[in-house]
C-alpha cells in the first residue's frame, strides 16, 4: 500500500512539475532550432533575437506565461551573430517577473561574434587561406584564434624586452625619429603600425611614411592620430638622458611574419597567412577571426530604461575593435581615446583650490562586447567573457543597480569591466562632471566574486575593473592577475572639486601579478573627489618589472592620484608600504596599510570559497 502511494505521489509530483514548467514562461533556443518553431523545448527557435521577440509579445499581450518571469533557455552550443543582440525598453521585466537569459547545462552556450577560416594551404613555412565576406562586405579584423588560443599579429619582436626605443620626438613636424635598423624590414610594407609605449598608455599609430637618413629614420603617421599624438602632452613619448626613451614595436606587415604563432591579414588580396605553432595541424585546426565589435546592446532611455534582465551561465566570445585600423588609437588613460587634445599656455585655473591645468582633452570610448545604456537591474551571473578585442562588459551611463557575480574574464584585449561615464564626448575631461539629471549616472552596481586574468593583453594601458564617474558602487572579493597596468581604477576627473562621485567601496579584492607592461601603476588607483568612499581589506602583491618602463621605480601598491579626496584607505595588506598620494585633496584617511596588517585580511581577500572554481575554469 505504501509502495502504491509512493508511486501515486511521484506521478502527481511529475505532473505538477510538468505543469509548472509549462506555465513558467520558457522559450527554448537551440543551434539546431528553427525560428518558425514555437519555442518549446521540443520545438526550439534558432536565434536569441527570435526568442526576445516572442518574449516581448508575451509582455505586450499580458500572456499568463509571464507571471513568474520569462526564462529564455539556450541549449549548449555556439550562436553565431550577424549583428548585436538588441534589448530595448519593451524587453524589460519586473522585479517579480524578470527576463532571464540562461545557458543550460555545464557546456558553454556561446554568443559568438566570429567566423571560421577554413581550407588552409601550405606555402613554405606559412599556411594561407581566403578571408570570407561578412554580411556581403570584405572582412577585416585585428585578432585571430587557433584552437581557442590567441595568435600574435605579426610583429618585429617576440620578446618585448628587445623593443627598439625612439631617438627623438618632433611635434612641430609630427615626426618620430627611430633607428633605421628598427624599420628596415617594413620600408615597402603598405599598412604597418607602430605601438608606442608612453608612460601609462600605449598608442596605436598607423605609419604613413618612412624616410631613411643614415642611421636614423623619420616616421610619419596618418590622420587623425598624428595630429592628436603630437599635440597632446599626456602621456607623451619619453626622451630621457638615461636611455629610457619610449620603446615601441612594429606590427601588421607580412615582412614581420617570421615566428610560430604569428599571422598577417592582407586586406588587398583578402588572404590570411599563419605560421603554425608546433603540433598545430592546419588541415584540422579551428581558426576563428572576429567579425563583430559588440555582441549585446542593452539600450533604453533615461525616461524608459531597460529593466530587470538577467544573463546567466552564458559565454560572450570573439569580438574585435576596428578603430585603431581606421583612425589609430591615442589614449589618455584607461583605454579612453582622445578625439582632441592640446597643451595650454598659459595654464588654466580650473577648480576652487587653484589647481593649475596644463592641457585640455576630449574623449571617446572603446567598443564593448556587451554594453548597457540606460539599464536598471541588468545582471550577469556565472558568465564568461573571453576572446574579446576590446572591453568585455560596459555599464556606460544611466544605469542603476545590477550585479556582476561569479563571472570569468580572460583573454581580453582591453578593459575587463567598465562602469560609469569618463566624460561625455563634448565634456572636457578634466572638468568636474556633475550632471543636473542624476539619472545619467552609473549607481548601485555590485561587482563581486569575479576572476580577471589575461585582460589588457593588447591595449596595455587598460584595467581589469575601471570605474569612472560612479556612485554607490561596490567592488568586492574579486581576484585580478596577469594585467598589463593597474588592477582597479576608481574615479575620474583630476580635480578636487566635489562632483557626482560618492559612497564607493572597494573591499577584500586580491590583486597580484600586475603591471606586466606599464608603470605609473598601482594595484588600486583612484582619481577625483569621492566623499564617503572606502578602500578596505584588499590584498596587493607581486608586481612585474618590465625593463622598458620609462621610470622603473614609479610603481605602487595603493595610489591616490590627482584630486583624490574624502577617501578612506584602511586595513589593506601589501608586501611593503610603497604608496603614493599625488596632488590629493582634503579629507583622505590612511590607516593601517602594509605588511603589518592582520594575516587574516590577506587570506580572506579575493574569491570566496564558493567561487574559487573560476580559477580552474580559466585554466581549461
Amino acid at each position: 500500500m505504501k509502495y502504491q502511494l509512493s508511486i501515486c505521489i511521484g506521478i502527481l509530483l511529475g505532473l505538477f512539475s510538468s505543469l509548472s514548467s509549462a506555465f513558467a514562461g520558457e522559450i527554448w533556443v537551440s543551434p539546431h532550432g528553427n525560428d518558425l518553431n514555437t519555442g518549446t523545448r521540443q520545438a526550439p527557435v534558432l536565434t536569441l533575437t527570435q526568442a526576445l521577440k516572442q518574449a516581448r509579445e508575451w509582455r505586450r499581450l499580458s500572456d499568463p506565461a509571464i507571471a513568474d518571469g520569462i526564462h529564455i533557455c539556450l541549449e549548449n552550443g555556439a550562436y553565431p551573430l550577424s549583428e548585436p543582440i538588441f534589448l530595448r525598453p519593451e524587453d524589460s521585466g519586473t522585479a517579480d517577473s524578470p527576463t532571464i537569459i540562461r545557458g543550460m547545462g555545464e557546456e558553454a552556450s556561446v554568443l559568438h561574434g566570429g567566423m571560421s577560416i577554413t581550407r588552409w594551404k601550405k606555402q613554405g613555412k606559412l599556411w594561407v587561406a581566403d578571408v570570407p565576406e561578412f554580411n556581403g562586405y570584405p572582412l577585416d579584423f585585428r585578432q585571430l584564434w587557433v584552437n581557442g588560443k590567441k595568435a600574435i599579429r605579426a610583429r618585429d619582436v617576440s620578446d618585448f624586452e628587445k623593443m627598439y626605443r625612439i631617438l627623438s620626438n618632433d611635434p612641430v613636424n609630427e615626426i618620430l625619429w627611430v633607428p633605421t635598423a628598427a624599420v628596415k624590414k617594413i620600408l615597402k610594407a603598405p599598412r604597418p603600425e607602430m605601438v608606442l609605449h608612453e608612460m601609462w598608455c600605449v598608442a596605436y599609430l598607423r605609419i604613413k611614411s618612412i624616410e631613411v637618413h643614415g642611421d636614423s629614420a623619420a616616421v610619419r603617421f596618418h590622420q587623425p592620430e598624428s595630429r592628436i599624438q603630437f599635440a597632446h602632452p599626456w602621456p607623451r613619448p619619453m626622451v630621457t638622458t638615461d636611455g629610457h626613451n619610449s620603446a615601441f614595436y612594429l606590427t601588421n606587415a607580412k615582412e614581420l611574419l617570421d615566428e610560430p604563432g604569428e599571422w598577417f591579414h592582407d586586406i588587398y588580396s583578402r588572404k590570411v597567412y599563419y605560421y603554425p605553432r608546433s603540433g598545430e595541424d592546419m588541415s584540422r585546426a579551428e581558426v576563428i577571426v572576429p567579425a563583430l565589435e559588440t555582441l549585446v546592446r542593452v539600450e533604453g532611455t533615461l525616461d524608459r530604461p531597460v529593466e530587470n534582465i538577467r544573463f546567466d551561465n552564458l559565454t560572450f566570445g570573439y569580438t574585435t575593435w576596428m578603430r585603431p585600423s581606421l583612425k589609430g588609437h591615442v589614449p589618455l588613460q584607461a583605454g579612453m581615446y582622445l578625439t582632441d587634445a592640446y597643451k595650454l599656455r598659459p595654464q588654466m585655473i580650473r577648480d576652487y583650490r587653484n589647481h593649475k591645468l596644463d592641457n585640455q582633452g576630449w574623449l571617446g570610448r572603446p567598443a564593448a562586447a556587451v554594453q548597457i545604456h540606460a539599464g536598471h537591474f541588468i545582471d550577469f551571473l556565472d558568465c564568461s567573457f573571453e576572446h574579446l578585442g576590446s572591453t568585455a562588459l560596459d555599464y556606460k551611463m544611466g544605469t542603476y543597480g545590477g550585479k556582476v557575480e561569479g563571472c570569468l574574464f580572460r583573454d581580453i584585449a582591453g578593459n575587463g569591466l567598465v562602469a560609469g561615464s569618463f566624460s561625455p564626448a563634448g565634456h572636457e575631461t578634466h572638468y568636474p562632471y556633475d550632471p543636473a539629471d542624476r539619472r545619467e549616472l552609473c549607481t548601485h552596481l555590485q561587482v563581486m566574486n569575479n576572476y580577471f586574468t589575461d585582460v589588457t593583453n593588447e591595449d596595455w594601458g587598460c584595467l581589469a575593473i575601471c570605474a569612472g564617474y560612479v556612485a554607490d558602487i561596490n567592488i568586492e572579493h574579486n581576484e585580478i592577475c596577469e594585467v598589463s597596468y593597474s588592477g582597479i581604477s576608481l574615479g575620474w576627473g583630476w580635480t578636487q572639486t566635489v562632483n557626482c562621485m560618492r559612497n564607493n567601496r572597494v573591499h577584500a579584492n586580491l590583486i597580484h601579478h600586475y603591471a606586466k607592461h606599464m608603470y605609473d601603476v598601482a594595484g588600486i588607483y583612484t582619481l577625483g573627489a569621492q566623499p564617503k568612499s572606502y578602500l578596505t581589506e584588499n590584498c596587493v602583491h607581486s608586481i612585474y618589472s618590465p625593463g622598458y618602463a620609462h621610470d622603473p621605480n614609479h610603481w605602487f601598491y595603493l595610489y591616490t592620484d590627482e584630486g583624490s579626496s574624502f577617501i578612506t584607505v584602511k586595513d589593506n595588506w601589501t608586501e611593503s608600504e610603497k604608496f603614493l598620494q599625488n596632488a590629493n585633496g582634503p579629507g583622505n584617511v590612511w590607516e593601517n596599510n602594509g605588511p603589518m596588517v592582520s594575516d587574516s585580511i590577506r587570506r580572506n581577500a579575493g574569491l570566496t570559497e564558493k567561487y574559487k572554481y573560476l580559477i580552474k575554469k580559466a585554466d581549461r
